[in-house]
């Protein structure tokens, strides 16, 4: 028997939308009917779209760590307002590299987020004989790096290998982040010898080259390996193939996506400077690269969409100069707006945006079936979405400790009305309650 009925919207999924009534007892769905009998609480989607809640797998919210530019409560409470029900969170800062971080880190936690978490570990050269145990202890995911960023050691091709036969050992998934080390290297330093602080210098320095040269390697060694990897924030068609390429020659390799590599132009640097710096940087050049990037997103040809969440806030971003600000955007303010603006606006299905932001990052990470899906079963998180309303976003509304937005003063088609969690409105109209009912979720490898 449901103890809350969610009556009269279109419920829409991967496969296709229909209208149904959802039934919801204890948190979980269990019934999805048309006209299903009223019982319980009763909540009216009538004229609105319901989704599952969004599960964003790429998120930093520095907590423990530098907290004056995110913190759990913060930015949690960021995505519930706009639609993300469900995050894996990982900080550079304060990384998890054994049992006894992952520990630390869940008690700390305890009481400060408003969705549902995550938790996934660094992978530091020295510590890979520590991953099964990570694994087995609930991590999601392990954290990669080919270059050193943000303090965090770049594996060479040796420890990679080590890393990702490992991981395939016992069953876990990696998350990549791909620049080649010595390409980086040496680019920052004839850079910096030539004096260079120019905002240019960011493209110089995190070539598309270094990308490209980092994802061919990977996937070769995930190939050879038959571990599972997924290659973070793509940002061109060029490297978006490579992973293709990989996919058809037998390996277990996915693309992300994330908004800033189609929304937003490699020359916008030259006017906003810090604000647009982040690695791998904007790479859009014209109007048909960017409907290329779009295209590929609507062919599947990228697997999944996530924010890369990493904020500053505008004094941070401007302290010093290029060299001295602090690399990422905020994103979970604006990704699922932007997302459904290109769904509604007919730029990509809407049932492919639900299985982006949605389905199939919870697929990816083992989170499904319990999240992404409106299912018999399935956690009761969804969102209410009225079609016909526009949301423009400016700094004043954004969540975020960064205070700021790439996105600001964009109008986007479609708003979200009412997020819920488990059955429980934790959202309304852009305001998130304040009460924190997110828990720790364990990955799919937790004995």
């Amino acid at each position: 028997m449901a103890d809350v009925t969610v009556k009269g919207g279109t419920v829409v999924t991967g496969a296709g939308r229909q209208r149904l009534d959802l039934g919801i007892h204890d948190g979980s769905i269990v019934a999805g009917e048309l006209d299903l009998p009223a019982a319980g609480s009763v909540i009216d989607a009538s004229g609105l779209l319901v989704l599952p809640g969004m599960v964003d797998t790429h998120v930093h919210l520095m907590d423990p760590g530098p907290t004056e530019r995110e913190d759990f409560p913060t930015g949690s409470a960021a995505a519930a307002a706009r639609g993300v029900t469900t995050i894996v969170e990982h900080t550079h800062a304060h990384p998890i590299r054994g049992a006894e971080d992952l520990i630390e880190k869940r008690r700390y936690l305890a009481g400060r987020s408003h969705v549902d978490f995550g938790l996934a570990a660094h992978v530091w050269p020295d510590r890979i004989d520590r991953l099964a145990e990570l694994w087995a202890m609930g991590t999601t995911f392990f954290k990669v790096f080919t270059c050193t960023t943000h303090g965090v050691p770049g594996l060479d091709s040796s420890h990679l290998l080590d890393t990702l036969r490992a991981v395939a050992g016992f069953g876990g998934i990696c998350l990549v982040h791909c620049e080649d080390e010595l390409i980086t290297s040496e680019a920052e330093r004839t850079l910096k010898e030539a004096g260079r602080v120019d905002p240019t210098v960011i493209i110089e320095w995190r070539s598309r080259e270094a990308e490209q040269a980092a994802i061919a390697l990977v996937a070769t060694l995930v190939r050879l390996t038959k571990a599972r990897a997924t290659i973070a924030h793509v940002s061109t068609p060029e490297a978006a193939r490579l992973v293709s390429e990989a996919q058809a020659a037998g390996a277990d390799l996915a693309a992300e996506a994330c908004p800033q590599y189609f929304a937003l132009r490699e020359d916008e640097i030259l006017e906003h400077g810090p604000f647009r710096k982040f690695t791998p940087p904007a790479r859009v050049r014209s109007d048909s690269e960017q409907k290329e990037m779009l295209d590929l997103l609507a062919a599947g040809v990228f697997s999944h969409l996530a924010t890369d969440h990493a904020p500053s806030t505008a004094a941070q971003k401007t302290a010093g100069n290029i060299w001295d600000a602090p690399f990422g955007l905020p994103g979970l303010d604006s990704t699922f707006p932007w997302l459904l603006d290109l769904a509604l606006t007919g730029r990509i299905p809407l049932e492919k945006a639900v299985d982006l932001y949605a389905e199939a990052p919870a697929r990816r990470y083992g989170l499904a079936p319990r999240k992404g899906r409106l299912g018999r079963g399935a956690d009761a998180d969804f969102v209410l979405v009225d079609p016909e309303s526009t949301f423009t976003l400016t700094d004043e509304t954004v969540i975020s400790k960064a205070g700021w937005s790439p996105y600001s003063g964009r109008a986007f088609h479609g708003q979200v009305v009412g997020t819920y969690l488990r059955g429980t409105e934790i959202a309304f109209r852009g305001a998130t309650h304040e009460a924190r009912k997110g828990v720790f979720l364990p990955g799919p490898g937790a004995v």
